[in-house]
C-alpha cells in the first residue's frame, strides 16, 4: 500500500507539467494553421463548422510530436522539484531503489506509447486523408478561396488566371485576364471585366463565367489573329490537379495509407525503387515516432534526478536539448534514406537504438551512485545517532 501511495505521489508530480507542455506545444503548434484558417474563414466565407473540422483532423498529427516531448519535459521537471527539495534522496534512503521509483514512470511511458501508436498507425492516415478529401471539397465549392488579386494563379489545369481585382468579400473578380492553353499548342486569350466562379455541389464541378470581354487567338502557321466580343463566356475549371488535390478515386499518398495498405503497396510497385523507399520511410516512421515515449522516459530519469536547484529551469533547458538532438539525427537519417545513400533500417531506426543505448547507459550509472550514496548516508546517519544516544 505505501508503494502504491508513493507511485501516485510520483505521478501526481508528472500529471501538472506534462498537461501544460502538452496544451502549450499543442498550442503552438497550431497557431500558425489557425491564422491561415481565420483568413480562409473571414476573407473567404469558408463555414466555420469546416474551419472546425481541419482543426480536428489536425489534431492527432500534432498529438504524435507532442506526447513524447511533453512526457520528457514532465519526467525532467518532476523528477527535478523531488529531487532539488532531497524526495529522492529520502525515498532512497527508505531502501527504494531507482529501478523501482522508475515504475510509475515506466507505467506512463506504456499508457502514451499505447496512445501515440494508435495515432500513428491508425488516426494520423486517416485524418491526413480526410483532410485532403476536406480541403478539396472547400476548394471546389468556393474556389475563390485560392486565388489572389494581381498574382496569376496555374493551379487550373491548362489555364493561367489573373484577376486584377478580388473584393474582400470574394463574390466576383474584376479585371480578369485568362491563357487557355487546352485546345492547342497556340494560346487562347481571353480578356473580360468582371469573371464569377459558380461551383456546383451536386457534380461537384467549378466554371468560370466571365462578362463584358473578348477572346483573342493568334495562329502563327497561318499568321493569323482572331478576335471575338461577348457579353458572357463560360470555362470549365479542372481542379483535379488544383491546390494540390486529388480525387477520392485516386490512389493515397503514402502519408494517408495504413500498415497494411502500406506493406500492399509495396510489393505492388517493387519496381519502382523510388517510390518504394518512400513507403518503406513512412511504413518505419509509423513504429519509430512513438517509440519516442519509451526513449525519452528512459532518458528523463537519469536527467531529471541530477537536478538539485531551479529543477523546473534546468528540466527544461536538458529537455529542449534532448528533443532537439533526437529529431536532428532523425531528420538527417530520413534525408539521407530518401535520398537512397542508406538503407531504411540504419537511417530510421539508428537514431532509436542510439539514444536507447545511451538512455540506458545513464540510467544504470545513475543507480549506481545513487546506490552508492544512500550506503555512505545511512552509515553516517546511524553513526550519529549513537552519538546522540550516548550523550
Amino acid at each position: 500500500m505505501k508503494l502504491r501511495i508513493i507511485d501516485r505521489y510520483i505521478l501526481r508530480e508528472l500529471s501538472a507539467p506534462f498537461f501544460a507542455s502538452l496544451s502549450a506545444m499543442t498550442f503552438v503548434l497550431l497557431l500558425g494553421r489557425i491564422l491561415q484558417l481565420m483568413d480562409l474563414m473571414i476573407n473567404k466565407g469558408i463555414q466555420i463548422t469546416d474551419i472546425g473540422k481541419l482543426i480536428l483532423f489536425l489534431m492527432p498529427y500534432f498529438l504524435l510530436f507532442t506526447i513524447p516531448i511533453s512526457l520528457l519535459l514532465s519526467i525532467l521537471i518532476g523528477l527535478g522539484r523531488l529531487a532539488s527539495d532531497n524526495e529522492i534522496l529520502i525515498l532512497r534512503g527508505a531502501g527504494l531503489s531507482l529501478y523501482r521509483l522508475a515504475y510509475p514512470i515506466a507505467g506512463a511511458a506504456v499508457l502514451a506509447l499505447a496512445v501515440t501508436m494508435s495515432l500513428s498507425l491508425f488516426f494520423v492516415p486517416r485524418s491526413n486523408y480526410a483532410t485532403k478529401n476536406l480541403l478539396f471539397s472547400i476548394v471546389r465549392q468556393n474556389a475563390s478561396a485560392g486565388i489572389k488579386e494581381k498574382v496569376f494563379n496555374g493551379n487550373f489545369r491548362g489555364l493561367l488566371l489573373y484577376a486584377s481585382h478580388i473584393p474582400a468579400h470574394g463574390n466576383f473578380m474584376e479585371g480578369v485576364l485568362v491563357s487557355d492553353n487546352r485546345l492547342g499548342k497556340e494560346p487562347n486569350t481571353i480578356v473580360a471585366e468582371r469573371g464569377y466562379l459558380i461551383s456546383d455541389p451536386k457534380s461537384m464541378s467549378v466554371s468560370l463565367r466571365m462578362e463584358n470581354g473578348s477572346t483573342h487567338t493568334v495562329d502563327m502557321k497561318r499568321k493569323s489573329y482572331r478576335k471575338m466580343d461577348f457579353t458572357s463566356y463560360d470555362i470549365n475549371l479542372d481542379l483535379e490537379a488544383s491546390a494540390g488535390q486529388r480525387s477520392a478515386s485516386v490512389a493515397k499518398e503514402s502519408m494517408e495509407m495504413t500498415p497494411g495498405e502500406l506493406i500492399a503497396n509495396i510489393r505492388a510497385q517493387k519496381g519502382d525503387k523510388v517510390a518504394v523507399r518512400e513507403m518503406a520511410v513512412e511504413l518505419n516512421r509509423k513504429f519509430t515516432i512513438p517509440l519516442t515515449c519509451l526513449i525519452f522516459a528512459l532518458l528523463g530519469i537519469p536527467l531529471g534526478i541530477r537536478a538539485r536547484k531551479s529543477g523546473k529551469t534546468r528540466g527544461l533547458t536538458t529537455g529542449i536539448i534532448v528533443v532537439l538532438l533526437y529529431y536532428l539525427a532523425q531528420l538527417g537519417g530520413t534525408a539521407l534514406t530518401e535520398t537512397g545513400k542508406i538503407s531504411v533500417w540504419i537511417g530510421l531506426w539508428f537514431p532509436n537504438v542510439m539514444f536507447t543505448l545511451a538512455g540506458t547507459y545513464l540510467l544504470v550509472l545513475s543507480a549506481q551512485e545513487r546506490e552508492r550514496g544512500v550506503y555512505w548516508q545511512g552509515r553516517f546517519s546511524s553513526f550519529f545517532r549513537q552519538v546522540k544516544r550516548s550523550k
